[in-house]
């Protein structure tokens, strides 16, 4: 009986998709082509040797110091980044001033410049010779093929996604709940930090989370901005290039599944904090 009801389930479940709507099908096709089947094969060439073996591979010496350089600078700057784009924001939203319309545009900069280009001009800008890095060279600060440089590429690159995200919250914020606390005896800065930031928690975490997994999957700026040498400067990204330079695809795969399991769970996170913002709100 169960077997049977099984078959039946089964059988209904493939009617169901077979009576899709053509639009339907179309975008199961394409994000099975696209997100699914990639994913599947990524997973399955790294199921195809023992786990000790994944696990000895993963956890490196070398793979663990990449780690360190790509997630902890990624958070970091991902945190300042949260600070800096919600200010660039703020005044972006509630300033008039010259040039104000230029200045928003170059905003989104980082997303149509190419990132080999955005990496020779950091590292051209910021090298001993450069016109940032001769001014810091005689106290001794290297910016450039540091993971100092990492950090400014991972700045340049991620900023777009906490300014856009919170600049259309705070043109939908109203006026008048501000005014009302001003008539009620409240301060500019009480009004700030007990009326607007609880209003904007939510999208400043979604930015700085969109901008952690944007820094997290860097490599064009990185690559030309870094030494690239292990233990000092060099990327998770970077590392899986340099693996499968030297033809070891089951390496490159292994970091590649770890870098796979940070960016879901970042995501699985963006989720959470936008369905917490939905219900704060």
């Amino acid at each position: 009986m169960s077997l049977n009801k099984h078959h039946k389930n089964l059988l209904t479940s493939l009617n169901g998709l077979l009576n899709l709507s053509w639009p339907w099908r179309i975008t199961i096709g394409y994000l099975s082509i696209m997100l699914l089947l990639p994913m599947s094969a990524l997973l399955w060439m790294s199921a195809t040797k023992d786990p000790s073996e994944f696990w000895r591979i993963a956890t490196s010496p070398v793979a663990l110091s990449a780690y360190d350089v790509t997630f902890v600078t990624a958070f970091v700057t991902a945190l300042i980044n949260g600070v800096f784009g919600t200010l660039i924001a703020w005044v972006l939203v509630r300033y008039d001033f010259p040039f104000k319309r230029i200045i928003d545009a170059a905003i989104d900069l980082p997303f149509a410049l190419p990132t080999a280009v955005a990496g020779l001009t950091i590292a051209t800008v910021y090298s001993p010779t450069g016109w940032i890095g001769s001014l810091l060279a005689p106290f001794g600060i290297q910016i450039a093929f540091t993971r100092l440089g990492v950090g400014i590429a991972m700045l340049f690159i991620s900023l777009p996604f906490v300014v856009r995200t919170v600049q259309p919250v705070l043109r939908e914020l109203e006026v008048e709940v501000e005014e009302a606390a001003w008539s009620l005896g409240a301060s500019n800065s009480q009004t700030f930090w007990r009326i607007i930031i609880p209003q904007l928690i939510s999208p400043i975490l979604i930015g700085v989370a969109l901008g952690f997994s944007r820094a997290v999957g860097e490599y064009g700026s990185i690559v030309i901005v870094a030494s690239n040498i292990p233990f000092k400067d060099l990327i998770a990204p970077v590392l899986i290039f340099q693996r499968l330079e030297q033809y070891d695809y089951y390496g490159a795969t292994v970091i590649g599944v770890v870098l796979l399991a940070v960016s879901l769970a970042m995501l699985f996170a963006i989720n959470l904090v936008q369905a917490w913002g939905r219900r704060y709100a």
